[in-house]
């Protein structure tokens, strides 16, 4: 029944994930047809220890509370981390608390681009909002905010973000700003990534904000703006509970997705996909770690 119910989600994420609007852009474009028709047919396959096979460049599957190892590929190669690494900055602003203080947007948190919540200078904001909207929406202008009210600098923040990853034990990254936007310096690898996710998992205010499917924030101005969570696959499987998405050209498509079923929490970590299939490949891993 588990694997019948299992094949039924990869057809519905199938039809979900491979319209023409979200497929990927090729020197010669593909039809959906074509698509999906790859996607269902990679779907299928599975390495001689069933697990599926993925097009990502680096993959890394731990079971979240024990931290075991459950799957790996390329997993300690550097990579762009995209916006996934907004799990890291969440995790200091909600470590740090008093999630109910005022926080006033200043100018230079608003000159970022491109996915930006849109407010203004002078704005009064909780931190709260901001962090929801933040892991919701994946806003880069919020991102900046947070971490300057937190460090008073994106510069101070960066090294209280590569503090938090040595105590995490992530030592094959580096991080120079807390909205993922690519960076010279900055760059980090499929397990490390685990390690932000999993503190994270552990964190109750923001395992309860990755899994929401939609957030309606109230801008100060009193007008009210409802917000879709970025994460397909927490709408497409009813298992999956959060956590992030991310996404650069230099980073490729990035997916950090967590799973519980039957007293079992799984996290999968995938970098670097470079197809719409990012979403069938996150829910494939997670279905397969929670059916072992």
């Amino acid at each position: 029944m588990r694997r019948l119910f299992n094949c039924f989600l990869t057809l519905v994420l199938a039809l979900v994930i491979c319209s023409p609007a979200n497929a990927t852009t090729h020197k010669k474009k593909k039809s959906s047809s074509q698509q999906t028709d790859e996607d269902s047919s990679a779907a299928l396959q599975k390495d001689q220890n069933g697990a599926p096979i993925v097009r990502a460049a680096s993959v890394y599957v731990i079971e979240a509370k024990t931290g075991r190892v459950l799957y790996q590929k390329n997993a300690v190669e550097r990579r762009a981390p995209a916006s996934t690494q907004k799990l890291l900055t969440a995790l200091i602003i909600a470590e740090a608390g008093n999630l109910d203080q005022p926080v006033r947007v200043e100018q230079i948190d608003t000159e970022v681009e491109p996915v930006k919540l849109g407010f203004k200078v002078g704005e009064v904001y909780t931190r709260r909002d901001l962090l929801e909207v933040l892991l919701v929406h994946s806003t880069n202008d919020v991102a900046r905010c947070l971490a300057r009210d937190n460090a008073g600098s994106v510069e101070a923040f960066a090294t209280r973000m590569n503090r938090k990853a040595a105590e995490l034990g992530m030592f094959e990254s580096h991080f120079v700003n807390p909205n993922g936007l690519p960076a010279p310096a900055q760059y980090s690898t499929a397990r490390d990534m685990s390690m932000i996710a999993q503190a994270a998992y552990a964190n109750r205010t923001i395992r309860g904000i990755v899994a929401t499917k939609s957030l309606a924030f109230h801008y100060a101005d009193g007008h009210v703006r409802t917000f879709e969570n970025t994460n397909r696959v927490l709408k497409a499987y009813p298992y999956c509970n959060g956590m992030k998405t991310g996404y650069t050209e230099a980073a490729g498509k990035c997916l950090i997705a967590s799973g519980a079923y039957a007293g079992r929490d799984i996290i999968a970590v995938v970098l670097g996909d470079k197809s719409s299939a990012i979403w069938r490949d996150a829910y494939q891993l997670l279905a397969w770690g929670l059916s072992i």
